[in-house]
């Protein structure tokens, strides 16, 4: 095939020697099977910005640290510098979120390095060599559900522990390879610690999974790994082996409704401020 335009200098670099065929291509990046030596690998090429949409983006860039001062005060104002950093951090994010994950043992697509603004990491194949189904296409029997939903819940307390949420976590981001689930796409990982919205999205991503599999295991709908795990990690308590149960007894109390509305008019008010200033500094430059 042609080669894509992003991977023309990682051949001219010896990085890879060939570009096989296209793997998927999707809002954030395309992704391609490549040959690099003996090794199929596959390469994540990330689309600029100006081709993909930033919907919803400053929820997970909540939390997330830059190189320097400079770059946050550029990034805050949404500058061309700014935004070109901010461009630069959002790529970096899911690279260094995997070395993370392969050091806290989370099942992930092992990196081999990042060049060029291109992500090349191990290809998740299935037991014939084939390019791994994702969990949404997988038939399985009961007892492979509730399997796999331990495995996931598993990788998701061990990603926890190591202060990171997926943050879109559902059975289109996980492969199926020969020794059970693999979780792909990084890009939106956030800080559990540093994000408002961690909660949520934990919650989210548990709640994905679980309905995913508890179409064939319906006695997983009817648990709570998400609040109980969060608990835990809230004070301090979480840890990769820790024992969880699925169970969780919530707290009813009534709500203060008023005081919570409130909030979020007044976030709703500083964000529209906030993007105003942005939009004015981006029309001086």
């Amino acid at each position: 095939m042609k080669t894509p335009a992003g991977l023309q200098p990682l051949i001219d670099e010896g990085v890879i020697d060939e570009v096989l065929r296209p793997l998927k291509s999707g809002k954030e990046a395309s992704v391609y099977v490549v040959r690099s030596g003996n090794d199929i690998l596959c390469a994540k090429v990330y689309k600029d910005m100006a081709q993909r949409s930033f919907q919803q983006r400053v929820q997970y860039q909540e939390g997330r640290t830059v190189r320097g001062s400079r770059q946050a005060r550029a990034i805050g104002k949404a500058t061309k510098f700014g935004r070109k950093e901010q461009e630069a951090a959002w790529k970096n994010t899911e690279v260094d979120a995997l070395y993370r994950l392969v050091d806290a043992g989370v099942r992930v697509p092992r990196p081999r390095g990042y060049f060029n603004g291109v992500l090349v990491m191990e290809l998740v194949t299935d037991a014939d060599g084939h390019s791994a189904a994702r969990l949404g296409e997988v038939e399985l029997a009961p007892d492979q559900a509730r399997g796999f939903h331990r495995y996931l819940i598993r990788q998701v307390v061990k990603m926890l522990c190591i202060d990171l949420i997926h943050g879109d976590l559902s059975e289109y981001n996980v492969l199926v390879g020969p020794e059970g689930p693999v979780i792909i796409d990084f890009p939106q990982v956030v800080s559990a610690s540093g994000n408002n919205a961690a909660r949520r999205m934990l919650q989210r991503d548990v709640n994905n999974l679980t309905l995913s599999l508890g179409r064939v295991a319906p006695e997983l709908l009817s648990t709570h790994y998400a609040e109980e795990m969060w608990a835990l990690y809230e004070k301090g308590e979480l840890h990769p082996d820790s024992e969880l149960t699925g169970e969780f007894e919530f707290d009813e109390s009534t709500a203060d409704l008023d005081s919570v509305q409130l909030a979020i008019r007044d976030a709703r008010e500083e964000a529209l401020i906030r993007q105003q200033g942005r939009e004015a500094a981006a029309e001086e430059d």
